[in-house]
């Protein structure tokens, strides 16, 4: 990362953050893309398991991985201000918060993952399968948090095409691991939906070795000296990581959540019909990854700048990186409403799944158009470090709004599933609005002080 003066300049410094980040965020959200279009393949029994397992692990993995992202503004403005000498203390202090955090996660699961699957109404096949891809998933909760933050230190130094290259040698071995587990190629036992749970887990290990290797040996990092010194667990740095990913990590668990929480709800519905439900939710997810990865590149050159005090380069930057997000998102929105049976179709073949999800796939193009605006303004307010204004808007947007509104338009209405999918789209549009006054408040706030 360096100082930028002309546009053109913070448009390709922005471009050289941005295009790692997109790369790696579609490569591992590809995991769960192909886990979801290869369990499709194997049975709707299976895609359906899948789902119902991906919905209850989903909003607890965002959530709780999106504490330890405070690792990003942390670094990214001690970088900026100059006082790398305080990076190496920081980062091993969030990698032990991040062990105990996936301890936690484990000793929780085992107690409430039967409760919680008996407490909704599933066929007994889909149960199966949803518990026991959660079980094999349990198996790399460690890795992927530790991953987390290694992630966070690296792309905090501008060095997002490390990451990216890692995210790339372990994909295809994701992919392969899939292909045997859940067909049951090679000698190894069909296992259908749970395969892909074990075949993720197995793939958070090898990332996060190649990860550590990174650190340790590969400049610039081995400057940092990440691993030479041994650090005391300090109280006091992971008070300052938790003020300042906790409110972070809540307003992602409270957006994902809301999608998880959809899917669940629908469990009422038929199996079919939570199949549809998912494939078009992953699929909207999967294009949601390009202003994620705009949201996390915005995180990385704001928070330089503003490490830096320089507020109006945040601020130029802030508008650059919205602007990008919503041509993209127009971009997708066309190709959606014109090629949606297609896309279906990468997820089943069974018809009567194909046609429903068509119709799910319409109203996701609302979604991106909301996505595109609100995720990168968070991206940015992450980078100041204002955090709780964001935390109280997902709260409520997506809870107060967006979940009682799609509720009733299920229940009292004739749109039935697509009803909460109407209240969603509500959700995101509110939470749009919201964020932007916030940042328009807070960038007038900042010049007007310099």
């Amino acid at each position: 990362m360096q100082q930028t003066n002309t546009f053109q300049e913070k448009l390709r410094q922005l471009f050289v953050v941005l295009l790692p980040i997109l790369v790696t965020q579609l490569a591992l959200f590809s995991m769960t893309f192909f886990d979801t279009v290869m369990s499709g393949k194997a049975s709707p029994v299976d895609l359906a398991g899948v789902a119902i397992g991906s919905s209850l692990w989903t909003p607890v993995q965002a959530g709780l991985t999106g504490i330890l992202l405070a690792v990003t503004p942390m670094v990214a403005q001690m970088a900026g201000a100059m006082r790398k000498d305080q990076v190496p203390f920081t980062v091993m202090q969030a990698l032990y918060l991040s062990v105990v955090i996936a301890i936690g996660v484990v000793i929780l699961g085992a107690l409430l993952l039967g409760p919680i699957l008996d407490g909704m109404s599933l066929e007994t096949e889909v149960r199966h399968i949803a518990y026991y891809y959660l079980v094999a998933i349990s198996f790399g909760i460690i890795p992927l948090f530790v991953y987390t933050v290694l992630r966070c230190y690296i792309d905090a130094l501008g060095m997002t095409r490390v990451t990216m290259v890692i995210t790339l040698m372990s994909l295809p071995i994701n992919v392969a691991l899939n292909y045997v587990m859940i067909f049951g190629y090679f000698g190894f036992p069909r296992l259908g939906g749970i395969g892909a749970g074990l075949a993720s887990a197995i793939t958070y290990w090898i990332i996060v070795l190649i990860s550590l290797y990174v650190v340790h040996r590969v400049e610039p990092f081995v400057e940092y000296g990440m691993f030479s010194k041994f650090y005391r667990v300090s109280m006091a740095a992971w008070k300052e990581l938790l003020k300042l990913g906790v409110p972070i990590g809540f307003s992602i668990f409270f957006e994902v959540s809301i999608f998880a929480a959809v899917t669940l709800l629908m469990s009422e519905y038929s199996t079919i019909t939570i199949a549809a439900h998912q494939a078009a939710m992953n699929f909207a997810s999967f294009i949601y990854m390009v202003p994620l990865s705009i949201s996390m590149a915005l995180t990385i050159v704001v928070g330089f700048e503003v490490g830096a005090e320089r507020f109006r380069d945040a601020r130029q930057y802030s508008y650059m990186g919205i602007t990008t997000a919503v041509g993209m998102a127009s971009l997708f929105a066309v190709g959606l409403y014109f090629f949606g049976e297609q896309v279906a179709g990468f997820y089943t073949n069974d018809p009567s799944v194909l046609e429903l999800a068509q119709h799910f796939l319409m109203y996701s193009i609302l979604f991106l158009l909301s996505d595109a605006v609100a995720a990168p303004i968070q991206g940015v307010l992450r980078g100041y470090k204002d955090v709780t204004v964001t935390f109280i808007v997902a709260l409520v947007s997506y809870w107060v709004i967006g979940l009682p509104l799609g509720f009733a338009l299920a229940q009292l209405t004739s749109l039935g599933a697509f009803g909460y999918w109407i209240g969603l789209i509500t959700g995101l549009a509110a939470g749009a609005i919201f964020l932007f006054g916030r940042l328009l408040s807070l960038q007038k706030q900042k010049i007007r002080g310099t």
